[in-house]
């Protein structure tokens, strides 16, 4: 097992420039960027340059200090990075950050450009949409989404759109008034899809890029089972498709998805624990995503600390589970897989580790490669490609 120091005492490579492949060869290498929850071994974003062919990954240091940069998104033109500070109050105000900054390709280093406010407490989830326009943010404590207008240098505006959720579900403890988890938009840009782990609701909004602002769906939203916890939400590349994880549940939900008119019908929900095993206390799941070929869901189990495989039925959207793989590490709350498909890289918050896996391109399961990176309560991982 290689382990690589991070926090105070990496080295940051300022003087190394970052090799990337000619446009329209597949990359040798990439960078990686890392969120986490600071106050015990982290400071705020870390950077790694990962080899797309190895999978392994070179140390490039604190990237960001930031406090809790929990979530990160990458602009489409790769040049800016957003992340949340999730956070309760900014300047005395009951409410989180979205922090811009300007990315150095030759280092991986990130210069702040600008701060706003989030518009709600706790941001939890930060995504910038397809075009580039629009910064969109899930506020977890405050039970809120807000968009910000990105203007041409990267820097973000004040929101142009601030929603509020209300209401509640079943669960007393987790589920007494709304909890926005995570926002995402849909393939063609048109529509973001906010889960609502407090609502057990999958709310959907209409983007207008030119003014950033978002208005409610017809229908509005969708439900999934009553105490389920909807968390994190991922779209299938085809657009046919897509798939929420819920929390409280350990269970994935999938839909079918018209674009035409934005609305979701659930196919099925399958359980993300391994087969025959219950929920039991201390269990939640975190991240889902997609593979990019489309053919394969992955979604991570805190608590029983692995991530689950599922091959995806190209003609129904259904799942079936191939995997249950140990993330060596505990409560795995995010992962990342690369953009090209090789490799998924698991972010295990409580044990201060990054385990790499190579992804089998003919299955879809996940086999360690031996490395495992230390870094401060990791929960987010992105990839900036060449």
């Amino acid at each position: 097992m290689i382990r690589f120091a991070t926090g105070p005492l990496a080295i940051l490579l300022t003087g190394t420039m970052l090799s990337f492949a000619a446009d329209g060869a597949t990359p040798d290498e990439c960078v990686v960027y890392v969120g986490t929850y600071t106050g015990g071994k982290a400071e705020g974003i870390y950077a790694y340059r990962m080899n797309l062919n190895s999978g392994k990954c070179e140390p490039l240091g604190l990237a960001a200090k930031v406090k809790n940069p929990s979530f990160l998104a990458i602009h489409p033109n790769k040049k800016y990075l957003y992340a949340v500070s999730e956070i309760s109050d900014l300047g005395g105000k009951p409410t989180g950050g979205v922090t811009a900054f300007a990315i150095d390709r030759s280092t991986g280093k990130l210069n702040k450009l600008n701060a706003q406010s989030s518009e709600g407490r706790g941001p939890c989830h930060v995504i910038v949409d397809h075009a580039g326009t629009t910064v969109l943010v899930a506020n977890y404590g405050g039970g809120s989404i807000a968009s910000l207008p990105i203007q041409a240098d990267g820097r973000i505006e004040a929101a142009a759109s601030a929603i509020q959720h209300e209401g509640k579900s079943v669960n007393p403890r987790r589920q007494e008034g709304p909890h926005a988890h995570s926002v995402n938009m849909s393939p063609d840009n048109r529509f973001a899809v906010a889960a609502d782990l407090g609502l057990d609701k999958l709310l959907v909004y209409k983007l207008d890029t030119d003014t950033s602002k978002l208005e409610a769906n017809d229908p509005p939203s969708v439900s999934v089972a009553p105490g389920a916890g909807p968390r994190h939400f991922a779209f299938h590349p085809s657009g046919k498709y897509a798939y929420v994880i819920n929390e409280l549940a350990c269970t994935i939900t999938a839909f079918e998805y018209d674009a035409d008119s934005g609305v979701l019908t659930a196919i099925e929900t399958v359980s993300n624990l391994p087969p025959g095993e219950s929920v039991q206390e201390g269990y939640s799941t975190a991240e889902v995503q997609v593979h990019p070929s489309g053919r394969y869901v992955y979604g991570s189990n805190r608590g029983h600390d692995t991530i689950s495989v599922f091959a995806v039925d190209e003609k129904t959207g259904k799942l079936t589970q191939i995997q249950n793989e140990s993330t060596q590490g505990s409560t795995p709350r995010g992962f990342g897989i690369d953009p090209t498909g090789q490799f998924l890289l698991a972010g295990n918050q409580a044990s201060d580790t990054v385990t790499v896996f190579r992804i089998d391109p003919n299955s879809g399961k996940l086999k360690p490669t031996g490395q495992q990176l230390e870094v401060g309560s990791p929960v987010c991982v992105k990839f900036l490609m060449p």
